[in-house]
């Protein structure tokens, strides 16, 4: 289509195939039942090697989450059986899956030697086994065939772990079942589900063939079901397919990411123009390092905001069933981030950037969208951890990987509603699995990583992102946006002393079309966007947030589990790959490719996102039902953000009031007691701030850094650990 993508109608939880459109009949669930139960499933896939063995090690964690105590109470689920299906579908398909199907259970579907509970209804999900990487890159030995099934078994893992620790925050009884832990004939719920058919003694489906994996949740919730694929049909294919029937994800698109090498990500971010140094200005030698405390989510932990926002920070993370469920595997991942690295080291044989080519293909095996290495300046990690005690840097270098939070789900929510809280956690939980993996294969070969995540990170992420080559600062200020993804993305790092080549940074003529839109600063809900120009903050350039609103806003919304705001308005938040709205795609080529043609895009380009729509909530890609846990009960909220574009308002830089907290403002490093936030102050320090052409003409002249530039200095207190640390422990 020329102004949509080719998905635009298309309800999220069908799924990215058209499976709806092949012929279905209740024929194979008399065949299927008629079979004698079988009495053993697959194994796990094997954990042979250092690779194998970290992926089998993170899939325990995962896999702890198949079962548990559901909670006492049910939700108040509509009656509605279909919307059940397509919440816990959509919910499948927002982790993933490449198919999602709910059969009814027939007795025989259970295993013959397993004693079943009583569930009537199973979701099935199917996930593609990945790429492997190409002969001739370094990767392609350390993943054999079998650790391609091993990583889409990992995913399916996932998926049903998260989804029956879902439906138990529901008030339901759930269990996952996977590969060598099942109490349910895997194959057959396939059938019955309407994923596959049966071709001899393999399992196929229609777009993909019969290389997946498997898993199921099997509940006693009551679901509406999906009739099976009639027999007979083997390929869902031909010109329709082609150009992608129904909105479905086309054979176009599919062939495209097939011809990509695996170390490149799916967009094509070789064709953006690189550069020496980050497009907005750095001062290298005099950032500050900053500790943990300063963080103003840590800070509500401290009671810093008051203690409205210190009651809600406690519940922020898991306000919803949904959340709930992605947060407790997080906390259980963080033990896994570090550990021993193997004597002696395995001495590399590839010079730096094949190995930088290996990392990247493997960390797009595993489910990053896009990846990029750097350097690990200084300034890059935190001074203290929680507990006060000081950070040594200790590796040289950084994979960074950006896990897209879903432009379907994006497009369907306001940003600030009920499920924008389970897409922050979905990529947190997401990109610590990528990097701890990563992590503890090369501790196993013998060359020092450690998973920096959300839960538990030792660098600051935004300057890596930059150095790294993935973006540009934007407008929203402590966000990076990508060319491809926009600001639609969260960030998981992975530092190592292994010798990677570096990549540069980039320039897509972001500052220019920033410094003209405001957009996302006409739609934040709080006001916490600057309309006006850039600062220097703690020796970098950007337009700085007033960060004390945004933080309050997140953590107390009445009418959602977050914000994502600025991320649902953006007009880079858009779909770029073969499926894309053609003008689109046209436009993001024109943007990277022909700079010169900056002047004439970038002022007309708010106004026709604007005038297309985009921005606005797609109904038809609400997939979720909306519940708030309130002292563990899933209950309906007491309302719901459902926010359209506010294209009339105008914003007045001159009278926007925003506080700045730079480094002087910062609590110290090991103070734990409360340290109430100097509004006041943080206003002054906005009002003095330095521009960024001050700040040139000060370097040329060999001045020194500004003294709101210095950072609180510890209290003197030994660490403690009765200290208040980070809430994504256990």
């Amino acid at each position: 289509m020329l102004l949509r993508p080719r998905s635009h109608d298309r309800p999220f939880h069908l799924g990215p195939h058209a499976l709806e459109t092949l012929a279905r009949d209740a024929g194979p669930i008399a065949r299927e039942s008629a079979l004698p139960p079988a009495t053993s499933t697959a194994p796990p896939p094997a954990d042979t090697d250092a690779l194998g063995r970290a992926l089998a090690r993170y899939r325990a964690v995962l896999a702890g989450f198949l079962k548990g105590e559901k909670a006492q109470t049910q939700a108040p689920l509509p009656a509605d059986l279909a919307l059940r299906a397509a919440d816990l579908k959509g919910g499948a398909y927002f982790l993933d899956a490449d198919g999602a199907g709910i059969c009814a259970l027939p007795e025989n579907a259970w295993l013959a030697d397993k004693s079943p509970p009583a569930h009537g209804h199973a979701l099935v999900v199917l996930v593609e086994y990945p790429r492997r990487p190409e002969p001739g890159n370094p990767a392609h030995d350390w993943v054999g065939q079998d650790l391609t099934a091993a990583a889409a078994d990992l995913r399916a893992v996932e998926i049903a772990a998260c989804l029956s620790e879902y439906l138990r925050r529901l008030g339901f009884d759930a269990r996952g079942h996977v590969a060598g832990q099942s109490l349910l004939d895997l194959d057959r719920l396939a059938v019955l589900a309407g994923l596959a058919v049966r071709a001899g003694e393999r399992l196929v489906h229609p777009v993909i063939g019969a290389d997946f994996a498997l898993a199921a949740v099997s509940t006693d919730c009551a679901l509406a079901v999906d009739l099976p694929l009639r027999a007979d049909v083997a390929r869902l294919g031909g010109l329709r397919q082609w150009w992608g029937i129904a909105g479905a994800r086309s054979g176009r698109e599919r062939a495209r990411r097939a011809r990509r090498a695996t170390h490149l990500s799916p967009h094509a971010m070789e064709r953006v123009k690189r550069v020496d140094r980050p497009t907005t200005l750095i001062l290298d030698d005099q950032i500050p390092r900053v500790p943990k405390r300063a963080a103003f989510f840590q800070r509500a932990f401290h009671g810093d905001l008051g203690d409205k926002a210190r009651r809600e920070r406690t519940r922020f993370a898991f306000k919803t069933p949904f959340s709930f469920a992605l947060l407790q595997i997080i906390r259980a991942l963080v033990p896994l981030q570090d550990g021993p690295v193997a004597t002696p080291a395995q001495a590399p044989k590839d010079d730096p950037a094949a190995l930088a080519r290996a990392v990247k293909s493997l960390s797009h095996l595993l489910g990053s969208d896009l990846t990029g290495i750097c350097r690990v300046p200084r300034y890059a990690w935190f001074s203290h951890k929680e507990d006060g005690s000081p950070i040594a840097p200790y590796h040289r270098n950084a994979a960074v990987m950006l896990i897209d939070q879903g432009y379907d789900t994006m497009e369907g929510a306001s940003g600030d509603d009920w499920i924008s809280g389970a897409q922050s956690m979905r990529a947190y939980l997401r990109g610590a699995l990528i990097a701890g993996v990563m992590g503890e294969f090369l501790r196993a070969c013998g060359h020092p990583a450690r998973a920096q995540t959300n839960a538990d990170s030792d660098v600051l992420q935004i300057p890596l992102i930059l150095w790294a080559g993935l973006g540009e600062m934007s407008r929203i200020g402590e966000l990076v946006l990508n060319p491809f993804v926009g600001p639609r993305f969260k960030s998981v790092v992975l530092t190592t002393d292994l010798d990677l080549a570096p990549d540069r940074p980039i320039d897509f003529g972001l500052q220019r079309f920033c410094g003209e839109c405001r957009k996302c600063a006409r739609e934040c809900p709080c006001d916490a966007i600057p309309a006006g120009g850039k600062v220097m903050f703690n020796g970098y350039e950007t337009w700085k947030p007033d960060v004390e609103r945004c933080t309050r806003y997140r953590l107390t919304n009445p009418k959602g589990s977050a914000c994502g705001r600025c991320m649902k308005a953006c007009p880079l938040n858009k779909t770029v790959d073969a499926d894309g709205a053609l003008a689109i795609r046209l436009w993001s080529r024109l943007g990277i490719a022909a700079g010169w043609l900056k002047p004439i895009l970038v002022p007309v380009a708010t106004r026709l996102d604007d005038w297309l729509g985009n921005g606005r909530i797609n109904p038809i890609k609400r997939w979720w039902l909306d519940y708030e846990l309130i002292a563990g009960k899933a209950v309906e909220p007491r309302g719901t953000n459902r926010r359209q574009l506010d294209p009339g308002r105008r914003l007045d830089p001159a009278t926007q009031k925003l506080a700045l907290f730079p480094a002087a403002l910062m609590p110290p490093p090991d103070r734990q007691a409360a340290m109430p936030l100097a509004r006041k102050a943080g206003l002054a320090a906005a009002e003095r701030a330095e521009s960024p052409e001050a700040a040139r003409r000060r370097i040329q002249a060999g001045g020194a850094p500004p003294e709101d530039w210095r950072p609180t200095p510890p209290e003197g207190g030994a660490p403690t650990q009765a200290a208040i640390g980070n809430p994504y422990r256990r």
